[in-house]
């Protein structure tokens, strides 16, 4: 059973997730604010965490920023902003999807059920690992490393870049990169592929202003370059 940290400040939206949640055999913690979200995160580690930007008190952005110094939980972010700059900051600081305020319950239910098969099937994989000159990546351990030092990768990440080592060299177009990660209903969401491969960049490539692994084929997809594919 996966236990889920719902934060929002809205109480009628938090008991009505925290019903839909429970009645699918989730386990659910709540939270109306940050710090207790902080704090509830803390005691009881949770498979997956449901967060809103707009708190009262700390910013969505600053409790997401402080889960990522310390676990790679599967986030979704939930937000009235419609600002593509709020989505790009969230994603960029390691969300696993954004979703806007006002949206249809199935629609969340199905990517919660995405973000957390994902995080599952984490150990499964049978892709075979990756070494370059400047990075590894050991998929069945989740295990990356980068200029001698071990790097966290979120699940999203790994699912990335599971999807492009599948197929080193070869180029995977944007549309099967976001269907392959984020699920069936994505297609159009380039953007997620853009913040995606440039924080991939600056985990892993020497330089990422010149990405001489994960490289773009601008209005096509990406491809993960390894020596001697």
């Amino acid at each position: 059973m996966s236990s889920i940290l719902v934060v929002d400040d809205e109480p009628h939206l938090l008991r009505t997730l925290a019903i839909n949640l429970r009645a699918r055999d989730y386990t659910v913690e709540t939270a109306g604010d940050g710090r207790t979200a902080l704090q509830s995160f803390h005691d009881a580690p949770p498979d997956l965490v449901v967060l809103d930007l707009g708190l009262p008190d700390l910013d969505g952005v600053e409790v997401l920023r402080r889960v990522r110094q310390v676990s790679d939980v599967p986030v979704i972010v939930l937000s009235a902003r419609t600002d593509s700059v709020d989505k790009v900051e969230a994603l960029d600081l390691g969300a696993d999807d954004y979703v806007t305020k006002p949206f249809a319950m199935d629609e969340l239910l199905a990517r919660v059920r995405v973000a957390l098969r994902r995080r599952a099937e984490g150990g499964a994989s049978s892709v075979a690992p990756v070494r370059t000159p400047h990075f590894s990546l050991d998929f069945t351990e989740r295990r990356a490393v980068a200029a001698g030092a071990e790097v966290r990768l979120t699940p999203t990440e790994w699912s990335l870049l599971e999807v492009l080592a599948r197929r080193p060299g070869h180029l995977v177009s944007q549309r099967e990169l976001l269907r392959e990660v984020w699920g069936p209903g994505y297609g159009r969401e380039s953007n997620y592929l853009r913040v995606y491969a440039n924080q991939l960049r600056r985990k892993l490539e020497p330089d990422p202003a010149v990405p001489r692994y994960v490289v773009t084929e601008p209005g096509q997809g990406y491809r993960l370059v390894v020596p001697g594919e």
